[in-house]
């Protein structure tokens, strides 16, 4: 399974941000939200197609995040990546996101979470070679259109390739050369949200020491840092 996050080249900083899943395409179609499967065997839910459309692209959505390091809202783009916000705020709202660890840190460049199987201590995690690959079950197409420059407070999905969307999204946290690269190179991560409050609160989850990953990258975080809860404003 492909990883879905960064990885940094030592020439290009190449920023790829990738996660792995192992699941079905979106058709389409869809009236109401599927079931949740396989909760029995994980300790998270898993479904087996994305959630039908729920939101109003006319409406104004802002995602309150509370996080062991403090809070942070994010306004969400509606309108320029309709399906990539309805399913953030069907996850937001099945509490989904709830005691997922930011399992990848890098100051200037971004931070992501999003992965079901990263939950608990971070001591717990770091030795596991599936964090980075967990999913909701399901797999869904990029929204690249209306894409928004790669800069600080941007919040965009993490992938494995073309249209591998699930749960997991990074947010952009300075303007190191990877940010350039990103928007000169490979904006290929749909951009879905900014924030709106808390930038203090990205700023010190950011600034966490952190050590090599299993993958070598200096990325993982060396305290607990993860999502308590969030709320979904509808406007």
């Amino acid at each position: 399974m492909k990883k879905k996050g960064i990885l940094l080249t030592t020439l290009a900083l190449a920023a790829i941000i990738g996660t792995t899943t192992a699941c079905s395409s979106d058709k389409g179609g869809a009236q109401q939200n599927p079931p949740a499967t396989k909760e029995a065997q994980q300790s998270f839910k898993q479904w087996d197609k994305p959630p039908a459309m729920q939101i109003d692209e006319n409406k104004t959505y802002i995602a309150h995040v509370e996080t062991n390091k403090g809070k942070f809202s994010i306004e969400l783009f509606a309108k320029d990546a309709p399906k990539t916000v309805n399913n953030f705020v069907f996850l937001s709202r099945e509490k989904f996101y709830d005691g997922i660890v930011f399992h990848r840190i890098i100051k200037d460049f971004m931070i992501q979470t999003g992965d079901p199987l990263a939950k608990g201590s971070v001591q717990a995690l770091k030795d596991n070679p599936q964090i980075g690959s967990g999913s909701p079950g399901y797999r869904f197409e990029d929204e690249l259109a209306k894409r928004h420059t790669y800069e600080k407070g941007i919040i965009a999905m993490a992938n494995s390739g073309p249209n591998t969307n699930g749960s997991q999204f990074f947010i952009v946290n300075g303007k190191s050369p990877s940010v350039d690269y990103l928007n000169k190179k490979a904006p290929n991560y749909t951009t879905f949200g900014k924030i709106v409050d808390g930038m203090d609160t990205i700023d010190k989850i950011s600034s966490i020491p952190v050590s090599p990953s299993m993958s070598g990258e200096p990325s993982f975080p060396e305290e607990d840092v993860f999502i308590k809860t969030i709320t979904i404003e509808e406007k």
